[in-house]
């Protein structure tokens, strides 16, 4: 697959602080891509020199084939981008909101009222295009913010935290969207998030701190590299469980024991099959790996 994001050696420094040291990574084509810390590790840093609004002091950023030294403008029009904050005119409509966007690529007359209609119905805001966006709830807003992001058909599309604060219907929309591009048009999607179910989905994970890059690979590697298994066993006394004389937490009606990995637990099983009547493994969450990893908990998106 094509390389549609490729980061080398990137550096920023503000003063004593150093926002981004040396960071690597790219980005296939058609991937989901999730780029995780704490607020200060370096995410938002790092989107704003891929975008151009922030100059970037050494390394290289090429984006769709692009390189940003030689062509900012060309990267430009790649990529579409939902910031964390919304950047829409509260005093305008909905409609004027994304008219007046679609003003900057040339997109007008016919061309933007079939483009107009075509992400209304698929963000599902074809009842509010008149309304002041000063007027929309917090889901409503972030519906647009993402059709303003996709007016010009880019092959990225950058979410900088898009669900923070939704509620799970409007959650559920744009993942069903972004679900939607992925498989129809084929397009790339770079989510920083502090939903670690989120992050669960993608194929592939970078963990930033402190500006570098703590770990990385897919979700299923870095499950298996940084957190164990967990067996939760059903109808069991406590005297049997602590019978197996390993560390297990309590839970209602039953009990969770950890292991390394499913290797050990199925070693366990086979070794006292009476125990296990009634079980499930399952394999350690994000969060354990982004705990394990940096020694922080993700929650919202700041050091807790």
């Amino acid at each position: 697959m094509k390389d549609m994001i490729e980061i080398s050696h990137l550096n920023k420094h503000f003063g004593e602080v150093k926002a981004v040291s040396d960071l690597s990574f790219r980005v296939k084509e058609g991937e989901l891509f999730a780029f995780l810390g704490i607020n200060g590790a370096g995410k938002s840093t790092t989107i704003n020199i891929m975008c151009g609004q922030l100059a970037k002091d050494s390394g290289s950023v090429v984006i769709d084939g692009i390189d940003l030294d030689k062509d900012p403008n060309g990267i430009k029009r790649s990529l579409g981008v939902v910031f964390q904050n919304s950047v829409l005119d509260k005093d305008l409509s909905v409609q004027d909101n994304i008219k007046s966007r679609a003003a900057l690529y040339g997109i007008k007359g016919k061309e933007f009222s079939d483009r107009l209609k075509a992400l209304a119905e698929l963000l599902e805001f074809e009842d509010i295009l008149k309304r002041s966006v000063g007027k929309l709830s917090g889901g409503q807003r972030r519906r647009i913010d993402i059709a303003r992001a996709l007016l010009h058909k880019p092959r990225i599309l950058i979410l900088d935290e898009p669900t923070t604060g939704l509620d799970p219907q409007t959650r559920s929309t744009l993942w069903r969207v972004v679900g939607d591009l992925r498989r129809n048009e084929g397009i790339t999607v770079f989510l920083t998030t502090h939903y670690m179910e989120e992050a669960a989905d993608a194929d592939y994970v970078v963990i930033l701190d402190s500006g570098r890059i703590a770990a990385e690979g897919t979700p299923l590697a870095l499950k298996n590299e940084y957190t164990g298994d967990f067996i939760t066993l059903y109808g069991i006394q406590k005297e049997a469980i602590d019978s197996l004389c390993m560390p297990y937490e309590e839970l209602r009606g039953a009990y969770r024991i950890s292991v390394p990995n499913t290797a050990a637990a199925t070693e366990l099983i086979m070794k006292h099959p009476e125990l296990f009547s009634d079980y499930e493994i399952t394999k350690g969450k994000m969060d354990d790996v982004f705990l394990a990893v940096t020694g922080k908990k993700l929650i919202g998106g700041t050091e807790k």
